[in-house]
């Protein structure tokens, strides 16, 4: 039997590698994706005054530190029986809308352009953001830098820094918008808007105009029938920050719809010896293993979930992309892996939108920022759409507010073992017998798990308590002198 690896992955958040075993036949036989690295945060979060955790846990991943933020917060909320007031809510929505524009801006321009605006088989030195720039020119790339700093500029306004966030308190935020500032973000949020639907039709010239390329979308080893999970308001729309969290089937119909504190009656985690990552399953369908179809209870939670398992965008503009891209790919559901970039871009515009609607609403520069709270700390969920999926914070604690539990599913989590499957459906599709396998093929074997925008700092946990090591001691020139083991 051959073995082939691809290590380190590239273009993502975190480390990883992927492991292909060939039969002697030389067709792919198994396909494992492995995630070398732990996280331990629901460990020593324990013991640390519950209010602490939205500063500690945006320190999970400098990538999306606005998520874990956002979902603590709300959590926190919960553990205190507090409702923020609507202004302190709608700060940090805005704060939120622009955390989905720069990652979804940087995740367009510097992990998935490179394989379709530089294409798949190019050489591995060209296929990343310098790439990009060469092929469209500074002046695109100038703009991209450009929107991301505006974006990020919102966030340290609101949250006290882009990256190590202390906007959320219990109850309520720290600080309020001035009007002044307020104008300022007006006048950002309206460029969003422009680039959104620039990057929209750039996409459709540059992707959706090349034969080839939707051919490898539509038709291609890229694509997984499973359930769709997302959050969604009270008229089924697309919400990122609040409302609740529905699943539909493969045919688009709807499972479940549930309240935040209502998860544990829904998902369940499941656990292999090869990974550090756990797998998320529907309880109600159970896990039956890595398979598609309408009687797995593997889902997905993505954006193309999310649209998936909404009935539309609540902002005009991204109403209008929504009803283009299902009229484009043949209606709902879409399960073809590779549109999750395209409904990426859909939901940047949204964000823009809402950014603009929160932005120029008369109650975001009220001085009413925080709600009394309750006397007694308890139990506490906290759910919002991360930019890779749905994110769940639950937290535990004492009489006095002392944390004495934590778990915490994330969106990368919640698409383990879709990645999974992904990797080795396309692998099987590319890789055949007297098919050479060269650095183009893995680039597109790497193509299933970059779609998802997967964040492994974020996802690893480890089931047994202490993580396997394994040592290596080398002479300079690489003879091994020295292995060691801890299982």
């Amino acid at each position: 039997m051959k073995r082939i690896t691809i290590d380190p992955i590239t273009r993502l958040e975190g480390h990883g590698k992927i492991e292909i075993f060939l039969n002697d036949e030389g067709e792919v036989n198994n396909v494992y994706f492995q995630v070398p690295e732990l996280r331990g945060f629901e460990k020593f979060c324990e013991g640390r005054p519950v209010e602490e955790l939205p500063a500690i846990v945006a320190k999970i991943c400098g990538v999306c530190p606005g998520c874990h933020h956002m979902a603590s917060g709300k959590a926190v909320d919960a553990v205190f029986g507090v409702e923020p007031p609507p202004a302190a809510k709608k700060l940090r929505e805005l704060f939120y809308m622009a955390h989905f524009v720069h990652s979804h801006i940087a995740h367009f321009y510097a992990l998935a352009a490179p394989d379709f605006v530089v294409g798949p088989l190019a050489p591995p030195s060209k296929r990343n953001i310098l790439g990009v720039i060469e092929k469209v020119g500074k002046e695109i790339g100038t703009e991209v830098i450009k929107q991301r700093r505006f974006a990020q500029e919102i966030q340290a306004l609101l949250g006290g820094h882009q990256t190590f966030v202390v906007m959320n308190i219990p109850g309520g935020v720290r600080r309020g918008l001035s009007e002044k500032e307020r104008d300022d973000v007006v006048v950002k949020a309206k460029g969003f808007i422009e680039f959104a639907t620039f990057t929209l039709n750039l996409f459709e010239n540059v992707v959706l105009k090349n034969n080839e390329y939707t051919d490898i979308i539509l038709n291609g080893p890229y694509s997984l029938k499973l359930h769709s999970m997302g959050l969604v308001d009270a008229k089924n729309k697309v919400n990122f920050y609040d409302g609740k969290v529905r699943v539909v089937d493969t045919e688009g119909k709807e499972i479940c719809k549930y309240a935040p504190t209502e998860y544990l009656d829904i998902i369940a985690e499941h656990v292999e010896p090869w990974s550090y990552l756990k797998f998320p399953f529907l309880k109600k369908i159970g896990w039956k293993g890595f398979i598609e179809g309408q009687n797995s209870g593997v889902y997905h939670a993505t954006p193309l979930s999310r649209l998936n398992a909404a009935d539309g965008m609540a902002t005009p503009l991204a109403q209008k992309e929504y009803e283009l891209m299902y009229n484009t790919l043949g209606g709902k559901p879409v399960h073809a892996t590779l549109a999750m970039h395209w409904a990426r871009l859909v939901e940047l515009l949204y964000s823009a939108e809402r950014c603009l609607e929160l932005a120029t609403d008369p109650e975001i520069t009220s001085t009413e920022l925080r709600s009394p709270l309750g006397p007694i700390p308890g139990e506490g969920v906290g759910i919002v759409e991360a930019q890779r999926g749905t994110l769940t914070h639950h937290y535990w604690t004492d009489d006095r507010g002392l944390v004495t539990k934590v778990n915490i599913i994330v969106g990368t989590t919640n698409n383990n073992a879709a990645i999974c499957m992904s990797i080795k459906k396309a692998a099987q599709g590319l890789i055949k017998k007297g098919v050479e396998v060269n650095n183009g093929i893995l680039n597109m074997i790497e193509m299933a798990f970059r779609a998802y925008d997967p964040c492994f700092s974020c996802a690893t946990h480890c089931f047994p308590g202490q993580m396997p090591m394994i040592l290596e001691i080398r002479e300079p020139d690489g003879e091994l002198l020295q292995r060691l083991i801890r299982d």
